[in-house]
């Protein structure tokens, strides 16, 4: 009964997003308040319609009610608790279910906390989200119905991907959906304000906000993403380009550069036709990435979905929103007024720069990643592009960023001088040059590649900090203007700060990581010992252990230095009992300035075990900087010119004559 009334609910759901979808138009175009107002109540009740099927649907998985075909290809009464409710979104079916569960909380967001929109604006962006309903809507019903039973119902569950259980992966897909679907929200806006012919200050500060929460959550999102990949799979590595990985990061690259711009439109009244652009292209990239994970084009254990007609179905709709929502971009853009005039050389030039390069690196992601689908449909060719590409080019054009980085915070708005601002930063060019010249002659004379990101990776960590030290004039003027200083500074320019250091961690953990790194793959019997980085590793045992849905062999390696034990690493190999699957599991040993990561291969007591061991320097940063960037999106997002958007219309009511 409850999936039956979990599937009544999306129905009705439906039902709601075309009235939302249709109405509050009309009533924008005529100047109706209430058919306007109906756009608020529409969303709200779609928002409750799709979270109580979202929970009929956790309710099955919950239960194990093997009745339900999608538990029963994606669950097991075997499994834990934890991964029965990450099962809910493990599989395409759940996972577009909690897509749509995300979109309409967005949209719910709006309508609630939109009061400061206009009227007309605030109706035409819950219309264009509701729009964006309707299709994911109709794809799940008429593709994808997560509520189909089985007759009868059978014993027991395939259950679950066995590398999709992990407590990463549990958090991974909400997080980055969050960032995915956040993105509707900018280009709702966007598209309201086409249709309006209006962009101006108070629509960007409407539209930071909900961007840089898209961006934050995408952040997470990845970050969560590539260190699921780097402790699970056994590589190695933390990021591979693979083409899922880069569908990720296309929306995040655009996001990037339209919360830069935003702040343009929003200090100087310029760049609104292109911002409105690039919100477009943040959420189309955001929809080109679930075409290629649910199309059947790419294999990969990412990917859901091997059916063409589902994979027709996204791109018909990909074609509808991408093309119409370029169409009448083409068509009103030119009505937008172009704003305010400034130098080359000021905060508005580096921040135009800082797009270029950005939407750049974008479209080199999109090229090596679309390339080889394309030739292969063309003419059956099979090409791949792989990282040696990606290094090629998405490393130099990423110094070009990291060199402006730092220097347009030092920028006035409208007009400035360069060399002023390259002067006070001559500490932070200082420091990584020789950081360059260290790491190029002291590590590794070979890696000039990776010497010169280095230098680089501590140029953005310093010239971020030296512009907080500069805005708060720490050592310049008195502490008590400086306390002050630093009580009244903007959260906005705090978060800056957070990020765009954080940013220089990641930098220097992906270098050090990946061209530093100290490899040993070799077959061990029980006692056999080996010289590794500067440790000598010993196998000691090998013992099978039993889990709650899995049995495996685990691994006992000792490594000691100059006689005295350093480290314990226990990698295991786990034969996943239901789906007769083995995978591996690592262990690292880290302190944060390097991790020791050691995985179990397959082998016997006679011929011995194969065991795979790196040294990765820095390797922590990565991920912890890369959630310190997050963190400072958050900060900034506390910011209350950033909470507050526009003012409050104020409500006069008059006053009876005396």
């Amino acid at each position: 009964m409850i999936p039956e009334l979990g599937h009544y609910a999306l129905i009705l759901a439906l039902a709601v997003a075309l009235v939302q979808a249709t109405l509050p138009l009309v009533g924008a175009q005529r100047g109706d308040i209430r058919l306007m107002a109906l756009g608020r109540t529409a969303a709200l009740t779609q928002a409750f319609l799709i979270v109580l099927s979202f929970a009929a649907l956790t309710e099955a998985y919950v239960t194990s009610d093997f009745s339900v075909a999608t538990v029963v290809a994606n669950s097991h009464s075997a499994k834990p608790l934890l991964y029965k409710l990450s099962g809910v979104w493990g599989n395409h079916e759940g996972s577009m279910m909690l897509w749509v569960l995300i979109l309409s909380v967005f949209g719910a967001a709006v309508a609630l906390f939109g009061e400061n929109l206009p009227d007309g604006l605030r109706a035409r962006v819950l219309s264009v989200q509701a729009w964006i309903g309707v299709g994911f809507l109709a794809f799940i019903l008429f593709t994808s119905n997560p509520f189909l039973r089985l007759s009868p119902a059978p014993p027991d569950g395939n259950g679950m991907n066995p590398l999709l259980q992990d407590p990463g992966l549990a958090f991974h897909p909400p997080l980055l959906y969050l960032g995915y679907v956040g993105f509707s929200v900018t280009f709702a806006f966007a598209i309201a304000a086409l249709i309006e012919g209006r962009v101006d200050a108070a629509w960007a500060r409407w539209v930071r906000p909900w961007t840089l929460a898209a961006w934050c959550f995408l952040t997470l999102g990845i970050t969560l993403g590539s260190w699921w990949s780097y402790y699970i799979l056994g590589w190695g590595g933390f990021w591979f380009w693979d083409p899922v990985e880069n569908a990720s990061l296309m929306p995040w690259l655009a996001g990037t550069a339209l919360l830069h711009s935003a702040i343009v439109v929003e200090k100087r009244d310029a760049l609104k036709s292109w911002t409105v652009l690039l919100a477009i292209l943040a959420f189309s990239l955001s929809l080109l990435g679930t075409f290629l994970v649910r199309s059947g084009v790419l294999t990969s254990v990412h990917a859901f979905a091997q059916d063409p007609a589902r994979g027709m179905f996204i791109l018909a709709f990909l074609v509808v929103v991408i093309g119409g929502a370029l169409a009448l971009y083409a068509w009103r853009a030119p009505t937008l007024q172009p704003g305010g005039l400034f130098q080359p050389i000021s905060r508005e030039g580096a921040l135009i720069l800082n797009n270029l390069l950005l939407c750049t690196l974008c479209a080199t992601v999109l090229l090596g990643t679309l390339y080889p689908l394309f030739l292969d449909l063309v003419d059956g060719a099979k090409v791949s592009v792989g990282p040696p590409f990606f290094n090629m080019t998405f490393v130099p054009i990423s110094f070009a960023l990291f060199a402006a980085m730092c220097v347009g915070p030092f920028l006035g708005w409208k007009r400035a001088e360069l060399w002023p601002a390259l002067v006070r930063l001559r500490t932070a060019f200082a420091v990584a040059v020789i950081a360059m010249i260290l790491a190029a002659t002291v590590i590794d004379p070979h890696a000039t590649l990776a010497a010169l990101a280095f230098g680089f990776g501590v140029w953005l960590i310093l010239g971020s900090l030296l512009e907080f030290v500069d805005r708060i004039r720490l050592g310049r003027a008195p502490w008590a203007e400086t306390r002050r200083r630093l009580a009244t500074m903007p959260r906005a320019s705090i978060g800056m700060t957070i990020s765009h250091a954080a940013l220089g961690f990641v930098v220097l953990g992906s270098v050090a990581t990946s061209a530093w790194n100290v490899e040993l793959i070799r077959t061990f019997r029980i006692g056999d010992r080996a010289r590794f980085a500067d440790w000598e590793v010993t196998l000691s045992n090998v013992e099978p252990v039993r889990g709650p849905n899995y049995d495996a062999e685990r691994a006992t390696l000792t490594l000691t230095k100059d006689g005295k034990r350093f480290a314990t690493l226990t990698p295991e190999r786990r034969m996943f009992l239901v789906q007769r699957r083995e995978v591996a599991e690592t262990s690292i040993q880290t302190n944060l300035l390097r991790d020791v990561y050691a995985t179990l291969g397959e082998g016997d007591a006679q011929k011995g075990w194969t065991i795979r061991l790196y040294d990765n320097p820095l390797a922590p940063w990565i991920w912890l900087g890369a959630a310190l960037c997050a963190f400072g999106g958050f900060v900034s997002l506390s910011d209350r010119r950033l909470r507050i958007g526009a003012p409050r219309r104020s409500r006069v009511v008059a006053q009876p004559a005396e």
